[in-house]
């Protein structure tokens, strides 16, 4: 009998080192995972909006759950992996919460929105949606997470949006894919120091 609870511990030790992705994938996605690509999904984060335009995105970065938590989490300096992003104030800052007001350019134009975002680090987890009551210029919407997991060679990240602007769906239609695209790229290039895979 304790043999067999050794085996049966064992196997979910060994388990645990290879999570299940937070959306379903299939056996050619997760092959593409494992060469190194970006896997882009149309599925939008819980909670999102009926009117919302999004994508999930996965990769596998060569860096420790632990590194990737910390550059997540260093809200100030999200201006070297969020595209367009040009300014970042923490409003304020807590374990369990922070107020963060982003600056954005778009061409000659500049725009400022505010999020609340809830890192979890049990969960290694940061989700956010846009302020309630403050200026958030563009934007209706717009919410999603990061999601940090161990994996073989390095970390699983999934970063998921959802968004929603005062413009019609079809003058932004795509650019929210792309986004994600750009991020998980850029935030790849700032960890490992290199460009990354392209996404197929």
């Amino acid at each position: 009998m304790r043999y067999l609870l050794s085996l049966i511990l064992a196997g979910a030790l060994l388990l645990g080192a290879t999570p299940v992705p937070p959306v379903d994938l299939s056996v050619d996605q997760r092959q593409r995972l494992g060469a190194g690509d970006i896997v882009v999904l149309d599925t939008l984060p819980p909670g999102a909006g009926k009117e919302t335009r999004g994508a999930t995105g996965l990769a596998v970065l060569r860096a420790s759950p632990t590194e990737v938590w910390r550059v997540l989490t260093d809200y100030r300096n999200h201006v070297r992996f969020y595209p367009r992003v040009t300014g970042v104030d923490v409003l304020q800052s807590d374990d369990r919460h922070a107020l963060v007001r982003y600056q954005i350019g778009v061409g000659p134009m500049s725009f400022a929105f505010h999020m609340d975002k809830y890192p979890d680090p049990v969960r290694r987890r940061i989700e956010w949606h846009l302020a309630e009551g403050k200026s958030n210029s563009l934007f209706r919407e717009n919410s999603g997470y990061w999601q940090v997991d161990d994996a073989s060679g390095g970390t699983l990240v999934t970063y998921a949006i959802a968004v929603r602007t005062i413009l019609p769906g079809f003058a932004t239609a795509g650019s929210e894919r792309q986004s994600v695209v750009d991020t998980i790229m850029a935030l790849r290039k700032l960890i490992e120091g290199n460009t990354g895979a392209s996404p197929r």
